[in-house]
């Protein structure tokens, strides 16, 4: 009779013993150096696309260029994050985050101090493309290394300090390039990130050791699937974000650039089929509450667009400038440090982090509908207490969920295997990228889309002829008689200053619905949160494996 082969999984508290045998048991001066580079690597990056962004219109103004040229820049820069990012994660598996992260900053420096100088078209598209190509690289090794060097006791305040730079940077982006752009020069948009990432350098330099060569097993892993499926991605997220501008499937650009992505990324699942990548365990992602993980990751980015598009083209439809726009958003971020501590001493006394990623929700939700009361007399004070609150939830929902993923990944094995650590980590940056950029650009949809529809029902009640149409043209004409050159130019200018204010009034509108669909969407977050399932143990619980297994080797010895 054939023996019969039982395979016993190994319990929660196992998991969490070797979990916590892997992880250093005492804090040291190198790692905080090497957790306070990678931390501040991510935080750059975000604040480097935040800041191109907002100065895009000052840079084009500057060196001359179209708004549909200039419209490439940024994208250009996002598709470099974009093919990067997943391929990063294996990068550093394989040769170790110091000599990828050293290389890229340094390069990446270069990048930006002479960016402003470049006044040829080409030359700009491929020093942004570049620029993100070598940024890209410092996000996805942020957490891990940060998880492998850290005790677990002081976990929860990692997360924190990982929370409180990337959140940050988006936030308090307005108010500082509105300073720059009052009191130094608009080029800041770029110098402020070059004088940011030597001192990152310097912590990776002397906190993250040189790792030894790997040695070669068997034949090397091929990557071509990896060039396909990151180009492919790279190209669709390209398109989507010129995709409102070139009118969509009407333009022939955006079919030529949505179909060449999707080739290629069928030409990476026809490699993946054909000779797959052990490196790969795409199979092992087939798990709950991963996969609503992943979800959950891409609902929090859209969130974001509140303080990200909402809240300043709430402002900016007025003629407020990004000086002006910023005191607004920068309340989201006054509270993150306090409340990332908060947070994290919360998780280190046994408290779920799904809870407190809902909590986070309700918070953001709640901000999103006092927000859905916005009018057009609104200026940026009206925004400080419902900022206020959006940072709170903000706060709360990002530490909650990268909790939550930190757990998933230590009781779901990832870091049994190194393949699986690498997909597991690889997923949910893909998904971080593509995912948010998405987000943002169907808000950008939406909120084209509820304008045309708001100016279009506006204008049925706005017909020539009408009394009131009438009454309020002569009105206006007899108001700008005195400062115009005849009565046919003030009423001229009357019918423009009616157009105005109906275009306002859509706008208006239309930035309350976006508001609506934030709210809407942290409720159906709400109940994805629900669906998610607990974790065996939670951080308090794995604090105090840890300190066990520290107090047998004290007692053994």
């Amino acid at each position: 009779m054939a023996a019969s082969t039982i395979t016993v999984r190994p319990s929660p508290i196992d998991i969490a013993r070797a979990a916590a045998a892997a992880m250093p048991a005492e804090v040291s001066s190198k790692p905080l150096l090497g957790i306070l580079g990678v931390v501040t690597g991510a935080g750059v990056v975000t604040l480097t696309s935040r800041m191109i962004s907002l100065g895009m219109p000052d840079y084009r103004g500057l060196h001359g260029f179209g708004y549909d040229a200039s419209a490439w820049i940024g994208s250009a820069f996002d598709a470099g994050l974009m093919f990067i990012g997943p391929f990063t994660v294996y990068l550093g598996g394989l040769m170790g985050p110091r000599r990828i992260l050293l290389t890229a900053a340094a390069l990446f420096t270069a990048l930006l101090i002479f960016l402003p100088f470049a006044h040829s078209y080409s030359l700009v598209i491929a020093m942004a493309l570049l620029s993100g190509l070598t940024s890209g690289t410092f996000y996805p090794l942020t957490l891990t290394f940060a998880l492998r060097n850290i005790p677990l006791r002081y976990l929860p305040f990692t997360l924190a300090l990982y929370a409180t730079f990337v959140d940050g940077a988006v936030n308090i982006a307005p108010s500082l390039y509105g300073w720059y752009r009052e009191h130094l020069s608009s080029n800041w948009m770029f110098w402020n990130s070059a004088l940011i990432t030597p001192l990152m350098m310097i912590c990776i330099y002397y906190g993250i050791p040189n790792p030894n060569a790997p040695k070669k097993s068997g034949n090397p892993p091929g990557f071509a699937g990896f060039l396909y499926a990151s180009a492919g991605l790279a190209i669709l997220l390209v398109a989507c974000e010129q995709g409102e501008r070139l009118d969509w499937w009407r333009s022939g650009l955006f079919n030529a650039l949505f179909a060449s992505g999707a080739f290629l990324l069928l030409c990476a699942l026809v490699r993946r089929l054909r000779s797959p990548n052990r490196l790969v365990a795409l199979p092992y992602l087939r798990k709950w509450n991963t996969v609503l993980l992943g979800l959950l990751l891409f609902w929090f980015r859209f969130t974001l667009c509140t303080t990200i598009i909402l809240v300043p083209q709430a402002l900016a439809i007025r003629g407020f400038e990004p000086e002006q726009i910023g005191p607004a958003v920068i309340w989201s971020a006054l509270p993150l440090l306090p409340l990332a501590y908060t947070a994290a001493l919360l998780l280190l006394r046994k408290f779920d982090p799904r809870l407190l990623f809902a909590i986070g929700l309700a918070c953001t939700a709640f901000a999103a509908w006092l927000n859905s009361e916005y009018s057009s007399t609104w200026a940026a004070e009206n925004f400080y207490r419902t900022e206020l609150l959006t940072g709170v939830g903000q706060g709360f929902a990002f530490i909650g969920l990268v909790g939550c993923i930190v757990l998933q990944a230590i009781f779901a094995g990832a870091l049994a295997k190194p393949e699986r650590v690498l997909t597991f980590s690889a997923y949910f940056h893909t998904i971080r990228i593509f995912g948010g950029t998405a987000g943002a650009i169907y808000m950008g949809h939406v909120l084209a889309q509820r304008e045309k529809l708001h100016s279009n029902l506006l204008g049925l009640h706005v017909s020539t002829g009408d009394w009131l149409t009438n009454q309020n043209i002569h009105g206006i004409t007899a108001g700008l008689y005195a400062k115009s050159s005849g009565l046919v130019t003030a009423g001229a200018r009357a019918v423009d200053l009616i157009a105005a204010r109906t275009s306002l009034q859509a706008f208006s509108l239309s930035i309350i619905d976006g508001f609506l669909l934030i709210a809407w969407s942290c409720v159906c977050a709400l109940i994805l949160v629900a669906l998610l399932r607990k974790s065996p143990l939670n951080y308090g619980d794995l604090s105090a494996v840890q300190q066990k297994l520290v107090l047998e080797k004290e007692s053994k010895s």
